[in-house]
């Protein structure tokens, strides 16, 4: 029991990452479509590139966490 208390307290990895991992991926996915698309629409792919832009800087401080650099 007291080597499961220490590993648990040792660890940096939170559920939530893996959401935030996919919702990145999902967003890079729909702001590819958007550029690949006939018509464009300027609002939809500024929206997607904030927004990517967004999650992949909490990718970043999420990969520094893990690796003890924040």
């Amino acid at each position: 029991m007291f080597l499961a208390e220490g590993a648990a307290a040792a660890s940096n990895f939170n559920g939530f990452d893996v959401f935030v991992i996919l919702f990145t991926i999902i967003i890079a996915i729909g702001v590819i479509r958007l550029f690949a698309a006939k018509k464009r629409n300027p609002f939809a792919i500024g929206f997607g590139l904030v927004s990517l832009v967004v999650f992949l800087v909490m990718d970043v401080v999420m990969f520094m966490h893990w690796a003890d650099k924040i």
